[in-house]
């Protein structure tokens, strides 16, 4: 019992030390190596939550059609059965982050869900009100009516301090099997080629992280959030010992326009940006590839207001170093909208400074969102005239003009276009508003020919005739 004791008592001792480079230490003696981990997850692992979501699928039941034999001869309408909706389940976990019943989890784990329900670590169950889902961040806050009841919530650490190398915990509900814990070790930051969500800026770590962990608590050994866990990299289904987590700095701007309204606004600088190539540090003359170079510059953008030009690379912003494109817009993302930062650039040899107001997105023209009616290819398309703010919300270049698909609700158009397509021409006619591309629908005549740009591809499609 004493040797337990004293065991915890080390392990209190060690937890307590403030995580800075400078006092991280690895284990040296037999006694560091026997410590557990019992007491952060005794104390961290209540507040992380299982999160089922249900929702209804429309199934038709084909009848002899679902045969493939019958269906290349008579076709896959579908005719000889109603439709049926099933329902369908999905688990995840989440995070208290205030007491008051304030829940993270990730988006994939809600999304479509019309019931969502979270059973606590003590098994009480409750309704769950969606209060903000963020598709490009893959991040949802929900709210649980816990009557005045404080619960328990982990308090959120700063992701920025992390180091490869450091001891971090899971905590989520893998497979359904109920509250698990790992352990692992941060094994990389800044991951920004997996393509999850549109800021690519993810903690890496080997604790194994499985399906249902998905929104479940990354945590470092003082017991603060760092990381909501989101994806693993696998062939087979199951943990290989390379998982993701977005950064708990993310998270806060998120939960922040959660509880302040539920609309989120990012800073927007309005620059296109790419990522510093060795050949292009070569002809720059610097001794390595770092930073990221403006390729073009909105004339609203605060970099321009700020005196920044094309081929100026921002080296770093706020005293954080900028390695690559993907990382800019992440600390631009992490920051406050009304807020100002510093700028670290170089421009030929010379390497400066200045200092640059965040700002949102300005909506320079008026989105006119209409949705479309009638018997064309693009019924059930809703769009809207394109600016800074409009693009800035689909993830399009900041000096996208013209008109885009902001959304899609059915009809035709949900098999041809995709959201944010971004329309070019009808029928010869170049589209540069929501009004000239009503006026080109309603003098079509069933003959259709359209061009989109979809990602930086045109792609063009002729229909009837």
């Amino acid at each position: 019992m004493k040797s337990k004791l004293l065991a915890a008592a080390i392990l209190l001792s060690f937890l307590a030390l403030p995580a800075t480079a400078e006092e991280r230490t690895v284990p040296k003696t037999r006694a560091d190596i026997q410590m557990s981990f019992a007491p952060v997850v005794k104390e961290t692992s209540p507040a992380v939550v299982n999160v089922y979501a249900r929702r209804l699928v429309a199934q038709r039941d084909q009848g002899p059609l679902s045969d493939p034999f019958f269906r290349r001869f008579f076709g896959g309408d579908g005719v000889f059965g109603a439709p049926r909706e099933r329902v369908q389940n999905s688990l995840g976990s989440g995070v208290i982050v205030d007491g008051k019943g304030l829940i993270v989890t990730n988006n994939h784990v809600i999304l479509g869900g019309s019931d969502i329900r979270v059973v606590l670590a003590d098994r009480r169950e409750f309704e769950a009100k969606l209060l903000l889902a963020d598709e490009r961040t893959d991040l949802a806050v929900l709210k649980i009516d816990t009557e005045d009841e404080d619960l328990p919530a982990l308090a959120m650490g700063d992701s920025d301090d992390l180091e490869v190398g450091d001891l971090v915990l899971a905590i989520g509900n893998p497979f359904g099997v109920g509250q698990t814990v790992t352990s692992g070790i941060v094994s990389a930051l800044a991951r920004t080629q997996l393509g999850i969500t549109d800021y690519q800026f993810f903690i890496q770590t080997d604790a194994a992280i499985n399906p249902g962990n998905s929104g479940g608590a990354l945590i470092d050994l003082n017991g603060n959030l760092i990381g909501i866990n989101t994806a693993i990299f696998s062939r087979s289904g199951g943990s290989i010992g390379i998982g993701f987590a977005i950064p708990v700095n993310m998270v806060k701007t998120v939960v922040q326009s959660a509880e302040t309204g539920g609309r989120i606004q990012r800073p927007w600088i309005g620059a296109e940006t790419q990522d510093v190539t060795a050949e292009i540090a070569d002809s720059l003359g610097f001794a390595r590839p770092e930073g990221t170079l403006i390729a073009g510059l909105h004339p609203n953008s605060p970099l321009a207001v700020a005196g920044l030009k094309r081929g100026d690379v921002i080296l770093g912003l706020d005293g954080k170093p900028v390695e690559n494109a993907k990382e800019l817009s992440y600390r631009v993302a992490t920051a406050q909208v009304g807020s100002s930062a510093i700028v670290e650039y170089q421009r030929g040899t010379e390497r400066r400074e200045t200092r640059i107001k965040l700002i949102a997105a300005p909506e320079t023209t008026a989105r006119d969102e209409t949705l479309m009616k009638g018997n064309t290819p693009f019924t059930g398309l809703i769009v809207a005239n394109l600016s800074p703010a409009v693009a800035d919300e689909l993830g399009l270049p900041s000096g996208s003009t013209g008109v885009v698909a902001s959304a899609i609700k059915g009809g035709p158009a949900r098999r041809l276009f995709r959201k944010g397509d971004v329309i070019l021409e009808v029928n010869g006619v170049v589209i540069d508003s929501v009004d000239t591309l009503n006026e080109a629908i309603n003098k079509g005549d069933g003959f259709w020919q359209f061009a989109i740009n979809r990602s930086g591809r045109v792609i063009r499609m002729q229909l009837g005739g």
